[in-house]
């Protein structure tokens, strides 16, 4: 049973790899015997983090590139295949929110920021589908293997003032479900998509929006807390069995799903 769960012998790429979640992702995959290449715009972080794997045994490549441009992805991908060989796995960690993407209690709602909005919600699902058509097609040649999406409780629940990020992991939840049904039509169960949903976790986005620098939480972040039946933030680390689970053989069965870490944010109706 345990050999089912491992990634020995696996390439994982990861992007978004040089972000809070990202570095527990990437440190997931090598702790499960997989080869990890780092993907992210900040080159000096995702190459420290690359050398200290490598330092400890493990086995990862820096990839330096951006999600929104298919040319630097398909350098990436020429440097990672130099490297391995194959492509076993993708991990779409890259995406998140910007200023422009939020709309304050105060403001028209008439007047949003479209163009702000647009470019939220074009980083969360196009920083999603490029990289899958791009690392994707070597996954198929090498004839088997995971990709893994990044959604969120966002997705599913009207999280105020964020409307851009809403229906950019709306939208990267409908392409999960139509590409995994698209990639089973072709490959039969060789080739699997699902999503992991992660509920709160403190990064360096959110931090100041859900916790106040002298301790404690901002209104926002109590709303939150009140909404979580475990009543805390997640641990980066604790998206880690969920999603060495859905890289490994050991769920070879699911596909098109979208599992939930969220301490019971996603089900709780409030009262």
């Amino acid at each position: 049973m345990a050999g089912n769960y491992s990634l020995t012998g696996k390439v994982i790429v990861v992007t978004g790899g040089t972000g809070i979640l990202g570095k527990s992702f990437i440190n997931g995959i090598v702790a499960a015997g997989g080869a990890v290449g780092i993907l992210g715009r900040n080159k000096a972080v995702a190459e420290e983090r690359a050398e200290a794997i490598n330092k400890n045994g493990g086995s990862a490549v820096a990839l330096v590139a951006d999600v929104m441009e298919e040319e630097s992805l398909q350098r990436a991908k020429a440097l990672i295949m130099d490297k391995f060989g194959r492509i076993d796995g993708l991990v779409n960690g890259a995406g998140g929110n910007m200023p422009d993407g939020v709309l304050q209690p105060g403001e028209d709602i008439f007047s949003m920021n479209l163009q702000g909005m647009k470019k939220v919600m074009g980083l969360n699902l196009w920083g999603t589908l490029l990289p899958t058509q791009v690392f994707g097609e070597a996954i198929a040649k090498t004839g088997k293997g995971s990709i893994v999406n990044i959604s969120s409780m966002n997705s599913k629940r009207a999280i105020t003032k964020v409307l851009g990020y809403n229906m950019g992991k709306a939208a990267v939840d409908c392409y999960n479900q139509w590409f995994s049904v698209e990639l089973a039509n072709r490959y039969g169960d060789a080739i699997r998509m699902n999503a992991l949903a992660p509920g709160f976790f403190l990064t360096e986005q959110n931090r100041d929006l859900l916790t106040k620098p002298e301790g404690g939480y901002t209104p926002r972040g109590e709303l939150v807390i009140k909404q979580t039946p475990f009543k805390r933030f997640g641990n980066p680390d604790e998206l880690i069995g969920a999603l060495v689970w859905l890289l490994s053989d050991a769920s070879a069965f699911v596909t098109g799903s979208m599992i939930c870490v969220d301490g019971g944010f996603s089900i709780f109706g409030g009262v």
